[in-house]
């Protein structure tokens, strides 16, 4: 076969061209139901109870580091009585103090524990007399939540006013219905208020700080602040181990009624936030992320409540971030 020494040409099919780069599908954004992907990650990772095993292993450690520590401190305050009885007593006093200081912290550890479990009885108590509408269930709860908010300014005035009205209603869901029309609803607007601030201030942090880790710290802590305000607000004041307590029950409550899922209620968020992620992608991710940051407090305002909503409405997550986003980027209406 004979070699050629000039150029080879190839005739290309003018009739099938091939792919443009113009022809090429869009890159896929992430839709919110990815975004929302983390955030049941996190609901479910906070809402999982540890297993009986890593709860003995747990407390026998705790128990044995408190012992080494305990003996160890004892017999450094006898050697040192035995060495110089001055630095002794004032080691010995040193210690008292501290156990003393221990002693307080349990205390109200467990006071903190004890309120958060009498908002538990009275919500569990309002559900059964409102589910079995039993009038005289609804009368104990209803001293219940005034011997629970007796001796607070803020609830003052609609104790009274349930009082002088208390003895009109005869039916379960009434009574409960008037005591949250006249005791809880400015507790209510409190809370949403607390949620607010919290939405607001995850939303700004995630729009203006370029920083992912900046965004995991503050939405966390201040989802954690959120849910210790809210339940302050509602007489659940919680301590260290039961602000993880009440924690834990928040996200048991949103995993249990489906809540960190993208419901009715948060597609308008959602959908703003994608509208305002034309326009900038952080402010998309800022609108999600207060969104969701609403979701937590709604379930927070549901879980510390003493009664659960009837005569009065749900709060919208909608709603509590455009009010949220509304006192961020301009005035109020």
């Amino acid at each position: 076969m004979a070699e050629r020494d000039g150029p080879v040409l190839i005739d290309l099919d003018e009739d099938a061209p091939g792919p443009s780069p113009a022809d090429a599908a869009p890159v896929p954004e992430l839709d919110p139901a990815t975004r929302e992907a983390a955030m049941v990650q996190v609901a479910a990772l906070a809402a999982s109870k540890p297993s009986p095993l890593s709860r003995w292993f747990w407390s026998l450690l705790a128990t044995i580091l408190g012992f080494v520590i305990s003996v160890a401190a004892w017999r450094f305050v006898e050697g040192l009585l035995l060495a110089s009885p001055l630095l002794g007593f004032v080691a010995l006093v040193l210690l008292a103090c501290f156990a003393l200081v221990l002693l307080i912290i349990a205390v109200k550890e467990l006071a903190a524990f004890n309120r958060l479990k009498r908002l538990d009885d009275i919500h569990r108590g309002a559900a059964e007399a409102l589910t079995n509408h039993d009038l005289t269930g609804a009368r104990k709860v209803a001293d219940s939540v005034v011997a629970l908010y007796a001796g607070r300014p803020d609830t003052e005035w609609g104790r009274a006013r349930f009082a002088e009205r208390r003895a009109e209603v005869m039916d379960a869901d009434g009574l409960l219905g008037l005591i949250e029309t006249d005791i809880l609803v400015p507790l209510d607007q409190r809370a949403m208020r607390e949620v607010e601030a919290s939405a607001r201030q995850v939303a700004t942090v995630t729009a203006v700080v370029p920083l992912a880790f900046a965004d995991v710290i503050t939405a966390l802590t201040a989802n954690l602040r959120m849910i210790r305000r809210v339940a302050e607000v509602y007489g659940g004041r919680s301590g260290g181990l039961s602000a993880w307590r009440l924690t834990r029950s928040v996200f048991t409550h949103l995993i249990a009624t489906g809540a960190v899922a993208v419901g009715d209620d948060l597609v308008g968020s959602v959908a703003g936030g994608g509208l305002l992620a034309r326009v900038s992608r952080r402010f998309g991710e800022g609108v999600v992320n207060g969104a969701l940051t609403a979701r937590v407090g709604v379930a927070a305002i549901e879980v510390c409540r003493p009664l659960p909503f009837g005569a009065v409405k749900r709060p919208s997550v909608t709603a509590l971030v455009r009010r949220a986003l509304t006192g961020l980027f301009g005035e109020r209406e």
